[in-house]
C-alpha cells in the first residue's frame, strides 16, 4: 500500500509540474505539425523537384547552344588542323574555337505535350502535398483527442481514489469504535489499491498519447507538452452531421487531394500518350556551326628571291614538225624567300567558317522501342483512368462509413449520458445507506465500481463523438479545432 501511494504522489507530482508549463491547443498543434513533419517535408521536396522537372521541360523549347575550345601542343607526325596537311619532325601549338546550336522545328507537338504532361504532373505532386497535410493534420487530432481522453480517465480516476480513500478513512474509523467489522477495512483498502492502480494507468497512457504526438509533430521529446481539455459543446459540434453523406462528397470530391491528384495524373498521362505518338512521325531539325583554329606552323611569305633554274626530273614531250617526238625536260626555280609568323586573330579571321543545315530525322525501325513506348503509355493511361475511379469509389465509401459512424457514436454518446446519471445517483443512495449502516461494504464498492465504469465510458463516448464529427469536417474541409 505504501509503495502505491508513492509512485501515485510520483504521478500526481509530475503532472502538476507539467501543468504550469506551456499549453498547446489543436490548432497550435496542427499547425506546428505542418511546418516540422518530416513527412510533410519530404513530400514538399517532391513537390518542389516535379516542378523543377517542368521548368526543365519549359525551357527544352529553346535551341540547344554549345561552346567549345582547345589548345595545345602536336608532337611527331600529325594533321596540321589549319592545312590538313602531314607535319612531320618538329613540335607545333595549335588553338580551335567551336560552337553549334540546334532546335526542333517541328516533331508533332512531341515537346509541347511532354511540357503538359510535366505540368499536370507537377500539380498532382502538390494535390498529394495537400492530402498528405490533412491526413497528418487529422492523426494529430486522433492523438490529441487520445490524449484528451486519458487526461479526462485521470481526473475520473483520481475522483475514484479520493471516494475511496474517504471512505476507507470514515470505516476505520467506525471499525476502531466497534461499528463495522474489519473485513469492510480489508475490502477498502483493496478498492483503493485498484484504483490507484487505475490511476497510475491512466497516467501512463497519457504520457504514450504525448509522445506520440511528439513524434507526429517533430517535437523534441525532451521538452514539456501540455494540454488542456476545452469546453466542448457536443450539440454545437453534431451540427456536422446535418449534410447528407452525398452533400458530404460533393464537397469532398472537389478539394480532396487524392482526388485531385488522380485527375492531374491522368491528364498527364493523356498527354503522354500525344508525346509517345509523336516519336513515331518524322522530325524536321535546324543546325548551325561555327569554328576556327589557328597553328604555329602557319607562316606569311614576306618576300622571295629566283636565283636559277633546276631540272627537277620531270619532262614533257612535244611533236615537233621536221623532228618528230622529242622530249624536254622540266626546269623548275630556285627560290628563297624569308617567312613570319601569323597573329592569332588574323589566322582566326582567315579560318572562320559557318555552316546551316536542315535535318530530316524518319524513324524506320528501332527495335519496337516507340511502339512499344505508346502502348505503355495506354496501359498507364488506363490504369489510371482506373485508379482515379477507385479513388472516387472509396471517398464515397469512406464519407458514408464516417456517417453511419457519427450518427452511431451520437447515439452511444447520449446512452453513455443518461447511464453515468443513472450511476450517479444511485452512488449517492448507496453512500447514504452505507453511510447509516443500512447496506454492506460489497454492495457499496458494486455501486462505486458502477459509477466509474460509467463514467469511463461516458469519457470515451465522448471523445470518440468529437474524433467522429471531426473526421466529417476533414471531408468537408474545414479546420480542425475545438
Amino acid at each position: 500500500m505504501h509503495r502505491i501511494f508513492c509512485l501515485l504522489f510520483i504521478f500526481i507530482s509530475f503532472h502538476s509540474i507539467a501543468q504550469t508549463d506551456d499549453t498547446w491547443s489543436l490548432e497550435r498543434a496542427v499547425n506546428y505539425a505542418i511546418e516540422h513533419n518530416l513527412s510533410i517535408q519530404q513530400s514538399v521536396l517532391n513537390a518542389r523537384l516535379s516542378k523543377l522537372t517542368y521548368i526543365q521541360s519549359t525551357v527544352s523549347q529553346l535551341p540547344n547552344i554549345n561552346g567549345s575550345a582547345s589548345r595545345g601542343r602536336s608532337y611527331g607526325r600529325s594533321v596540321d588542323p589549319t592545312t590538313n596537311q602531314f607535319v612531320s619532325g618538329s613540335s607545333y601549338d595549335y588553338m580551335s574555337l567551336g560552337g553549334n546550336a540546334d532546335v526542333l522545328l517541328f516533331g508533332w507537338f512531341q515537346k509541347r505535350n511532354t511540357i503538359r504532361s510535366n505540368n499536370f504532373t507537377s500539380q498532382a505532386a502538390q494535390a498529394d502535398l495537400g492530402q498528405l497535410t490533412n491526413d497528418i493534420s487529422l492523426n494529430v487530432a486522433t492523438g490529441y483527442l487520445r490524449a484528451l481522453l486519458a487526461q479526462q480517465q485521470i481526473l475520473v480516476s483520481e475522483k475514484q481514489v479520493g471516494l475511496s480513500k474517504a471512505q476507507l478513512d470514515q470505516t476505520k474509523k467506525f471499525a476502531e469504535a466497534g461499528k463495522l467489522p474489519e473485513l469492510n477495512v480489508a475490502q477498502l483498502e483493496s478498492q483503493l489499491a485498484n484504483d490507484s492502480a487505475n490511476l497510475i494507468g491512466a497516467y501512463t497512457e497519457y504520457t504514450a498519447a504525448l509522445l506520440d504526438i511528439k513524434a507526429l509533430l517533430n517535437f523534441d521529446f525532451k521538452t514539456p507538452f501540455n494540454i488542456t481539455a476545452p469546453n466542448i459543446d457536443i450539440a454545437n459540434l453534431s451540427v456536422s452531421l446535418t449534410p447528407t453523406p452525398e452533400e458530404i462528397y460533393d464537397v469532398a470530391v472537389k478539394n480532396y487531394g487524392t482526388i485531385k491528384s488522380s485527375k492531374m495524373k491522368l491528364k498527364a498521362s493523356e498527354r503522354q500518350l500525344w508525346s509517345a505518338r509523336g516519336s513515331l512521325l518524322p522530325q524536321l531539325t535546324m543546325g548551325a556551326q561555327l569554328g576556327s583554329n589557328w597553328s604555329s606552323t602557319t607562316k606569311d611569305i614576306t618576300a622571295y628571291n629566283i636565283t636559277g633554274y633546276n631540272p627537277n626530273g620531270s619532262f614533257v614531250t612535244a611533236d615537233i614538225p621536221g623532228i618528230g617526238l622529242t622530249k624536254f625536260d622540266v626546269y623548275q626555280p630556285n627560290v628563297s624567300y624569308t617567312t613570319s609568323d601569323v597573329a592569332h586573330n588574323t589566322q582566326l579571321d582567315r579560318n572562320f567558317r559557318q555552316t546551316v543545315s536542315l535535318s530530316l530525322n524518319v524513324p524506320i525501325f528501332n527495335g519496337w522501342q516507340s511502339q512499344l513506348a505508346v502502348k505503355q503509355a495506354k496501359f498507364n493511361m488506363l490504369n489510371l483512368q482506373i485508379a482515379k475511379t477507385q479513388a472516387e469509389v472509396k471517398l464515397k465509401q469512406d464519407i458514408y462509413k464516417a456517417h453511419n459512424d457519427a450518427k452511431n457514436s451520437l447515439q452511444k454518446y447520449y446512452a453513455a449520458e443518461r447511464a453515468n446519471n443513472a450511476a450517479e445517483r444511485a452512488f449517492d443512495f448507496a453512500k447514504k445507506r452505507y453511510d447509516l449502516g443500512l447496506t454492506n461494504t460489497v454492495e457499496y464498492l458494486t455501486t462505486q465500481n458502477t459509477l466509474y465504469s460509467a463514467s469511463s465510458n461516458l469519457a470515451r463516448a465522448k471523445y470518440d463523438l468529437i474524433f467522429k464529427l471531426k473526421v466529417i469536417d476533414y471531408y468537408l474541409g474545414k479546420e480542425l479545432k475545438l
